[in-house]
């Protein structure tokens, strides 16, 4: 019995000793692990579909070309250890970026008197030579008024500011004000912001007070009218044409009952006209639910060809798009691609006291419209002029629409309408770097099409039923068996 138990007792110290071993092995692999990957500051894995906690492909775009060193100062930021993390996230992309850390503000008395701080206060300061954009962790955040939903705008801020200090010059983009239908300070709020925050000059043109476009206009902004131009104004926009300015347009003048014949003469030197009357869609699959005056566009252009995605847009009682024929487009030098158009099922009406939403006698033949669309206007050898006309302003608009009888959303939220009206201000400015997809943290509106709602009900509710009735047969035929 002695000797049974002595046996027991080395072997066990063998065994105990091993798993000992074993065990300090693997903490000392965990530990030296943990220390090499905070050394070699290895990128996070991101498996969320829009890349949450990455840095989005829009940015690392951005930071292909970057020929500047740049320096992202955290002052009195310790505490935030996601914001230290995410600015870290941009040394993984280039070795041009460096982040300084200044825990202790009451030894940099330089900083402080800078920037008018106190020792308690925080800051976030991106430079590059004698350039630099600060920013406050409130910069990092904003907020929506009809989710009440806060929103982490963490990385759009940080890269913004990275492209604004390297930037040579800000595009200049005015927008024609005096006789507008929108306020367009507040129907076009969000665009106007992304452009602003994207390093654009955002700027309004009244042209009788300055009594021409500016000659550093990068891009004239047109939107709806209430009336008309003046013959002055006229003059001076087909002048800034024969330069060859580029105009953004966004116009419903469809659905406004005001002539405007001056205005016309502006589109007519692309060679287009914009009739009276609302585009509405038949195809459920091309609609939002059960609201055919929102037309869903598939929507594309040269400009985009790096953007390895289809994009839609969203148009909202758009108008139809109408060119003059080959002969008449040759003579005025004009030629263009569509952007978007609406389905073969799609038809215009003109009398909106009709409410019925099918067809009638007195609306149009069925057939595609287009809505949108890139214009270019050879001037002479060296000189063109472009426009980019989207025949809705709506799309672009803050406008809150409310979708399937229960979620409200704003109209430039629709798809990719957003996207796409900046990446079109983007191109016309020959701001490359930011035609992309933006990357979004907000949550999604449920925005499909009345066909896609009816497929996405049928599965969740008739297959169940489905299921359950063939379990019900089942079970009554095995027990007749019996």
């Amino acid at each position: 019995m002695k000797k049974f138990l002595e046996i027991i007792k080395n072997k066990w110290l063998i065994k105990g000793t091993t798993t000992i071993a074993l065990v300090l092995i693997v903490i000392a692999c965990y530990i030296l692990l943990n220390w090499a990957v905070e050394k070699i500051n290895i990128e996070d894995l991101d498996f969320t579909e829009k890349k949450l906690y990455s840095l989005s492909d829009e940015t690392k775009d951005k930071l292909k070309g970057l020929d500047k060193d740049i320096t992202i100062q955290l002052i009195n930021l310790s505490e935030y250890n996601y914001l230290k993390e995410y600015a870290n996230k941009y040394t993984q992309v280039t070795d041009k970026i460096k982040i300084e850390e200044i825990d202790d503000l009451s030894s940099r008395a330089d900083l402080m008197s800078k920037y008018n701080l106190e020792t308690s206060d925080s800051l976030i300061v991106v430079k590059t030579g004698d350039k630099e954009k600060t920013l406050s962790i409130n910069d990092l955040y904003t907020y929506d008024y009809s989710t009440y939903e806060q929103i982490d705008t963490t990385e759009e801020a940080l890269t913004n500011a990275i492209v604004e200090i390297t930037l040579d010059e800000k595009p200049q983009i005015y927008i024609l004000s005096g006789k507008t239908f929108y306020q367009t300070d507040q129907a076009l709020s969000s665009i106007i912001a992304e452009l602003k925050d994207e390093s654009n000059e955002v700027k309004y043109l009244d042209i009788l007070s300055t009594g021409s476009v500016p000659d550093d206009c990068d891009c004239l902004v047109i939107t709806t009218l209430e009336k008309d131009i003046t013959e002055l104004e006229r003059d001076k926009i087909i002048e800034y044409i024969k330069k060859g300015g580029k105009i953004m347009m966004l116009t419903s003048q469809n659905i406004v009952e005001a002539d405007t014949p001056n205005f016309d003469q502006v589109l007519s030197q692309y060679g287009i006209t914009i009739g009276y009357g609302a585009i509405f869609e038949q195809d459920t699959a091309k609609i939002l639910q059960g609201m055919p005056e929102c037309v869903i566009t598939e929507a594309n252009a040269s400009f985009m060809s790096d953007i390895d995605m289809t994009m839609k847009m969203c148009f909202v009682d758009a108008g139809k798009i109408q060119f003059a024929d080959e002969n008449k487009l040759s003579e005025l030098g004009v030629e263009y691609e569509v952007i978007a158009e609406t389905g073969e099922k799609s038809f215009v009406r003109n009398n909106f006291d009709i409410k019925s939403y099918s067809r009638t006698n007195e609306d149009s033949e069925e057939g595609s419209s287009i809505v949108g669309a890139l214009v270019t206007k050879t001037i002479s050898d060296d000189v063109k002029s472009e426009l980019i006309i989207y025949s809705n302003e709506i799309c672009a608009s803050d406008m809150p629409l409310q979708i399937g009888g229960q979620y409200y959303t704003y109209a430039i939220e629709l798809h990719n309408n957003k996207d796409m009206i900046l990446n079109s201000i983007s191109h016309l400015t020959e701001r490359t770097d930011t035609i992309t997809i933006r990357k979004t943290n907000e949550q999604e509106t449920y925005t499909v099409t009345e066909q896609e709602d009816a497929i996405i009900k049928t599965i969740i509710f008739a297959i169940p039923v489905i299921i359950i009735g063939l379990g019900i047969v089942v079970w009554q035929v095995r027990r007749r068996k019996k």
